[in-house]
């Protein structure tokens, strides 16, 4: 199904999508994107459906025909304080903040959101797969977040975020529970939970 090009008949609505809530390791990091009216690649969908390739031929077209787009990130040290709900609410908030026009209407994927500035808003759910403005944050944040955890891969080889992007990965659990956690690790999650209950990630 293709994606729809608005969600609203506002010039300048904002989707708005994260990357990284699941994961053991890393930050979590949001896109906000302003797309023009008639900008609807046909790749373009939840970044979880294309290739590492097809991410990163349409992140390069995004940023070349935005009218705006900005990307936020919120560390492990600032999830464990406030925890991974408010940093995503954060690192959204940044990633909105960023954009130098201010969106009239914001669509955020999900069904929670923490409001922004009295900007009216619309949670909706599986939107990176429905609006244009969406699945292009979507790719921006998850190509943004997988060079961060490339770079943190060169310092922490021990738990394979070049491939794994610290999500829960069998191989990822086995190297915590052989070498700890590392100074990138959220270390409010429950780290107590054997192996076999992550099967299937």
């Amino acid at each position: 199904m293709a994606l729809a090009a608005r969600y609203t008949d506002e010039i300048f609505e904002a989707g708005v999508d994260e990357a990284g809530r699941g994961c053991l390791a890393g930050p979590v990091v949001a896109a906000a994107v302003m797309l023009p009216p008639d900008f609807c690649p046909p790749l373009l969908n939840d970044s979880k459906k294309l290739s590492h390739k097809q991410r990163i031929s349409l992140r390069r077209e995004i940023l070349q025909n935005a009218i705006s787009w900005s990307v936020g990130m919120i560390g492990a040290f600032r999830i464990d304080r406030v925890n991974i709900l408010n940093a995503t609410y954060e690192a959204m908030h940044e990633a909105i903040d960023g954009l130098h026009i201010r969106p009239d209407y914001l669509i955020i994927d999900g069904n929670r959101f923490r409001p922004f500035r009295n900007i009216p808003h619309s949670c909706i759910v599986k939107g990176d797969g429905k609006y244009a403005a969406i699945a292009a944050a979507s790719v921006l944040a998850k190509t943004y977040r997988d060079e961060i955890m490339q770079m943190l891969d060169e310092q922490f080889p021990q738990y394979r975020w070049a491939s794994n992007k610290g999500y829960p990965t069998r191989a990822h659990k086995e190297a915590i529970r052989d070498y700890g956690l590392s100074p990138q690790h959220r270390k409010t999650f429950n780290w107590q939970l054997p192996l076999t209950l992550f099967e299937g990630y």
